[in-house]
């Protein structure tokens, strides 16, 4: 099964719409998709080195501007959805403890989740919630998911096929550290939240 999505997303890659699949799982990852945009972004380099900084950049804003509709969840859906769970659990006083360490140090959690395969739209949506400051937000977004975006499509297209043999190689485990990292990151927020 693994094989046929890897496969089918390669062909996705070389299509005409591919920028525009880039672009919309790249803006709904950031707020409420869980696949990340490397699904795509790989094989799209791969299919295109010359333009892996078109496809960076295209995965970098997109992220961005989902980011955006993170925050505006946290910000105006919290008092509907997160604050009646968070009662249902006995936890009102664990998010006052919470925002004010998050509005403090906040933006350094926001820079880890735009760079690692931690589950970045939890963090935009809880910015929004806490009242992150925005422009602190905007900044360490950009700073982080252009890290993220760009340093893999170079390495793609630096390195190119030996990157892809090596992903074609070891597919099935990649995948399973891949959900093992994204499953560990939903599981870590239970401890920090």
């Amino acid at each position: 099964m693994i094989r046929r999505l890897y496969n089918w997303t390669m062909s996705l890659a070389a299509t005409r719409n591919a920028r525009m699949a880039l672009a919309g799982v790249s803006f709904l990852e950031s707020s409420i998709f869980p696949i990340p945009p490397d699904v795509l972004l790989i094989p799209m380099v791969l299919a295109d080195r010359a333009n892996w900084w078109k496809n960076a950049l295209i995965c970098t804003v997109a992220s961005i501007m989902g980011a955006l509709l993170g925050y505006a969840i946290g910000m105006f859906l919290y008092e509907a959805i997160g604050a009646p769970i968070l009662a249902l659990y006995g936890k009102e006083d664990s998010f006052a403890k919470v925002t004010q360490w998050y509005n403090t140090y906040g933006g350094w959690g926001v820079l880890f989740a735009a760079i690692t395969p931690f589950p970045y739209k939890v963090l935009t949506i809880f910015s929004g919630a806490t009242g992150l400051n925005l422009l602190t937000f905007i900044v360490v977004s950009i700073i982080g998911r252009s890290f993220r975006f760009f340093l893999v499509a170079y390495l793609l297209y630096r390195f190119g096929e030996p990157i892809r043999t090596f992903i074609e190689k070891y597919l099935g485990i990649l995948f399973a550290i891949f959900m093992v990292l994204l499953i560990g990151g939903f599981y870590a927020l239970k401890f920090v939240f």
